[in-house]
């Protein structure tokens, strides 16, 4: 009988190890995460430096201030907020008192707000982050340019349409008109490594399970 035994009993211990430590492993990762999302929350919440003159990707989250003109000019992001439901991101060219061009993502508005007339506005302070947002991929509609509806943010494209450089900053505060800043966070920014966890360590125990019924079913069979 412990020789039936012998077999199963070591797949049963070796798949329950392999189990438990990809379950550990998916713990230490959920740590590291933390670690990364608590470090760019803190770049995100920093005191804002004038915008430089030189931008580059990997300045993304930098907290920047700005002076200058919000143009009247809008491009609307089809959005869905909790609190709020379905609305629009306002993007909106802001030239600056120096004479540069980038995008400003001012923030939401509902739905039948989207065509209201918003002027432009001259010596107006932002406060905000640079960002370039991964709204885009394979399955994401093209603008429905007729309407003015977008269904990501474009940086690229969105550019384009307003005579604007690749860049985007997105509000920390309201910049007037009714429009609701969508200042930058980390909640969009997905930590699933605890569920993976749970997810291991539970196979961990259904593996235990099985090996314990056929030992049993071995040894019922063997008396």
């Amino acid at each position: 009988m412990l020789k039936r035994m012998i077999v199963p009993l070591l797949i049963g211990l070796i798949g329950i190890a392999i189990l438990v430590s990809l379950g550990r492993w998916q713990v230490q990762r959920m740590g590291w995460k933390q670690g990364i999302l608590a470090q760019i929350e803190a770049d995100i919440a920093a005191d804002p430096v004038p915008l430089p003159a030189m931008i580059s990707i990997d300045m993304k989250h930098l907290p920047v201030q700005a002076t200058g003109t919000i143009g009247a000019e809008e491009l609307h992001v089809l959005v869905s907020r909790k609190s709020d439901g379905a609305g629009y991101r306002v993007i909106a060219p802001f030239t600056l008192d120096d004479g540069r061009r980038v995008l400003l993502d001012r923030g939401f508005i509902p739905l039948d707000e989207k065509d209201t007339a918003r002027p432009a506005q001259t010596g107006v302070t932002i406060v905000g982050n640079l960002h370039w947002p991964d709204d885009m991929n394979s399955s994401t509609p093209q603008p429905d340019f007729d309407r003015n509806i977008w269904f990501g943010r474009d940086i690229g494209a969105m550019a384009t349409t307003l005579s604007t450089s690749d860049v985007l900053i997105v509000a920390r505060q309201d910049t007037g008109q009714a429009i609701e800043a969508m200042p930058l966070g980390v909640e969009g920014i997905p930590n699933d490594h605890l569920h993976y966890a749970i997810t291991w360590f539970s196979l961990a125990l259904v593996w235990l399970g099985m090996t314990l019924f056929l030992l049993w079913r071995i040894k019922t069979r063997t008396v």
